[in-house]
């Protein structure tokens, strides 16, 4: 096994998790915000997730020797900043999380569960990923009008690298924005024992609303832009393991994680490319190597998440939310373009794009639930009509 390691693997490992961390941490710290979290259960779920991922990752490439990561759930993140506050508060967003992950773990145990998530028309998924990120993504534009000196330098940094290294045009961008907060913001860093990780035990609440309104669509969106993809991304390049204990191992580390804060955990998609593909070893046999690095920089990343949260709480929220709209503009492009792309599914894909993006909340349930279900009666009538 150690005769496999080599340097190229290593720092492709690096770069991945460097990429993958830096270009979403501000995504998690918003969604588990806007669900209730305070600033300390955030760092928490940030802790929690990036060790998850990190020993998960680790775990499963030196037991199938093959690439296969393990990331947080963006798109799931984005999700509860569009579902906001639901009733019960914190808690009863850390029930849905659980029940988000048992579901995950049910989707590798019972085929037709697995089946049943591949059979969701794929313009309503995509759609309802589009509406979600869509405010995100808008953020960028709101903040270059409302913080001029921060946003502006940001956006032009990460518009110029993009067009040279794509891999690091956000990076850039929160490393652009940390210098304009520190040249123009009052910062008192904290002391440093305030910065140690210190993981908060939530009892959950399970709730009906939170369940519906949360956990059916975060189980969805982490399966259908995470999880499936993330095992396409593999057999792309040669790889082929069974899906379903893959799938099994993620849901149980989210399980493992909810109590603490964190949302899902899931297969990489975008980071596992970077560690799947030749840039990381000529010989695929021996790729492995860049998926096991990338797993110990996200557990290193996640000792240090206090001193992130710290870091990104002295910076205007609006900031944030830009860095995180910069962060997802290329899964919102994706899956406009994919939503879009049937026109016999037009039409339900775009009123299941406008419900989720409108934000309505009806019995505690949020507008992505709802987004799918107005779009799934217009697909239905549709094809009913015709």
């Amino acid at each position: 096994m150690l005769k496999d390691l080599s340097a190229q693997a290593v720092a492709a490992g690096l770069l991945a998790a460097f990429v993958g961390f830096a270009s979403s941490f501000a995504v998690i710290l918003r969604g588990l915000g806007a669900v209730g979290a305070s600033e300390a259960q955030a760092a928490s779920g940030l802790m929690v997730l990036s060790i998850a991922m990190g020993a998960g990752g680790v775990v499963l490439a030196l037991r199938h020797r093959e690439p296969i990561g393990v990331a947080w759930s963006t798109p799931g993140a984005a999700l509860l900043a569009s579902t906001g506050a639901v009733a019960g508060g914190f808690p009863a967003a850390v029930g849905a999380f659980l029940v988000a992950g048992g579901l995950i773990v049910l989707a590798g145990l019972w085929r037709p569960l697995g089946r049943a998530v591949a059979a969701i028309p794929a313009p309503l998924a995509n759609a309802m990923l589009a509406g979600v990120l869509a405010g995100f993504c808008a953020a960028p534009v709101r903040a270059v009008a409302a913080l001029p000196a921060l946003a502006l330098p940001m956006v032009l940094v990460w518009a110029v690298v993009a067009r040279l290294k794509r891999p690091f045009a956000v990076p850039a961008a929160v490393l652009a924005a940390a210098v304009a907060v520190l040249a123009t913001q009052r910062f008192t860093p904290a002391p440093p024992l305030l910065l140690l990780p210190s993981a908060h035990l939530l009892w959950p609440v399970l709730s009906g609303p939170a369940v519906i309104g949360i956990s059916l669509p975060l189980f969805l969106v982490t399966m259908a832009s995470q999880n499936i993809p993330g095992i396409a991304v593999l057999n792309a390049n040669g790889y082929h393991p069974a899906p379903a204990p893959l799938f099994r191992a993620t849901g149980l580390l989210s399980l493992l994680a909810a109590p603490f804060g964190g949302h899902a955990v899931n297969l990489s998609a975008i980071t596992a490319a970077m560690c799947a593909g030749s840039d990381a070893h000529p010989d695929p046999r021996r790729r492995y190597w860049a998926a096991v690095s990338a797993g110990l920089t996200y557990i290193v990343f996640g000792l240090l998440a206090g001193g992130v949260t710290e870091a990104a709480a002295a910076a205007p929220p609006l900031l944030i939310e830009a860095v995180a709209g910069l962060a997802l503009l290329g899964a919102f492009g994706a899956a406009l373009l994919a939503a879009l792309a049937d026109p016999a599914a037009r039409e339900a894909a775009v009123i299941c794009f406008l419900v989720t993006f409108s934000g309505i909340a009806f019995f505690g349930i949020g507008a992505a639930a709802w987004g799918l279900l107005a779009g799934g009666v217009v697909l239905a009538l549709g094809r009913w009509r015709r």
